[in-house]
């Protein structure tokens, strides 16, 4: 889902019912002087950020290892797991293009055609144009559509967490609005919305349901046993750490684990584990998933005008590393988690995972992103 909503407005509050009382976090537990900067980073998440817990996996050609902080459960103080499973948020959209990118390679659907070539009549409306929107346009984020989540708030969600959304309901939301006035280079304008389309994309040109897909594609051929795509299910299987929100600044922090999902459907809806995004990775990058022409397109960078330098592929994000060189991956928001993932080309992963969202503060967006470069780097 959209990685920049951040503070929540009175609609979540009340659609919360306020605030509640937690248990104050353990003091986090010293690190193994190997990984202490990355723990370093971690307590700082969870200390002076205020997330509940954080945990983060770190992949080399010499092993793995997690190091977590904080608790799993404001309400029992349990810790978090190694194995733990959580939301991943818009880290879904890079299963999505891999899935889109394998259909291309197949030669079942042509990037550069137009939308209105697999789903016709389906893009109109306020400016709307199938017609003139690409399929790469989608997986690039340049395609200028509305984001859904832009007028469906987080306060909507939690109104109604257990209501089932179709693709074609989130669509027409965003349909409601006209195209967005875009200022970043190259028309770069990150929605939901084309994540939406690609999954309709998807089962159209497939006959089958995007989930189904990606799970036959990617996910039973890495053998990622963590990793599934919900649909309606609202919990979480498996050993899983409570997701919480904070309603407004200062406030408890509300568990909202459960929900249904497919209000995130295509775009941010997947269930996975650290180690298995690390595995995923790995494999995409490779070469493993993708034949050497899909997966050079994936990695043909677009600017976005972001203040980190962040560079957007097709469903893949580079960002530059402090200690020099790149890294790939993608960031991800869904109610209750924060997550991001990334990569090097000589085969270091790391992916970190918080337990708090919406409502955490810029520092905690900046610390995960240096919780995976400190882990990247070390």
């Amino acid at each position: 889902m959209n990685t920049s909503v951040r503070v929540l407005g009175a609609a979540l509050a009340l659609a919360l019912g306020g605030t509640s009382s937690a248990l104050a976090a353990p003091r986090p537990v010293p690190a193994p002087s190997a990984h202490t900067s990355v723990q370093r980073v971690l307590d700082r998440l969870t200390g002076e950020d205020g997330a509940p817990g954080a945990l983060v996996n770190v992949r080399t050609e010499h092993g793995s290892t997690v190091l977590t902080s904080g608790v799993a459960d404001l309400a029992t103080g349990a810790p978090l797991r190694a194995d733990s499973r959580f939301r991943i948020g818009s880290m879904t959209k890079t299963y999505v293009a891999t899935v889109v990118l394998q259909l291309a390679g197949e030669r079942h659907l042509a990037l550069d055609a137009p939308v209105e070539r697999y789903l016709p009549g389906v893009v109109r409306g306020n400016g709307n144009d199938g017609r003139r929107i690409h399929v790469r346009d989608l997986l690039q984020h340049t395609s200028r559509l509305p984001d859904y989540l832009t007028y469906y708030t987080p306060g909507d969600i939690l109104a109604d967490r257990y209501a089932h959304h179709d693709l074609t309901e989130l669509l027409s939301i965003a349909l409601a609005h006209p195209p967005v006035e875009v200022d970043a280079p190259d028309g770069f304008h990150y929605s939901n919305t084309d994540y939406v389309l690609l999954a309709m994309l998807i089962e159209k040109v497939t006959g089958r349901p995007y989930g189904t897909e990606v799970e036959q594609r990617i996910v039973n051929r890495l053998h990622l046993r963590s990793t599934s795509v919900p649909g309606d299910a609202a919990i979480i299987p498996g050993p899983h750490p409570r997701g919480y929100a904070r309603p407004a600044a200062g406030a408890d922090p509300v568990d909202v684990t459960e929900l249904n999902p497919t209000v995130a459907a295509g775009s941010g809806d997947m269930i996975s584990s650290a180690s298995d995004m690390s595995r995923f990775l790995s494999a995409l990058l490779g070469g493993r998933l993708l034949r050497p022409a899909q997966l050079a397109e994936m990695m043909d960078v677009e600017p976005t005008g972001h203040a980190g330098s962040r560079a957007y592929g097709l469903g893949l994000e580079r960002w530059p590393l402090p200690c020099g060189g790149v890294f790939w991956g993608h960031q991800g928001d869904m109610l209750g988690f924060q997550t991001m993932s990334g990569a090097t080309a000589d085969g270091r992963q790391a992916t970190v995972m918080v337990t708090l969202d919406p409502g955490g503060s810029d520092a905690q967006d900046a610390d995960v992103r240096a919780a995976v470069t400190t882990a990247l780097c070390s």
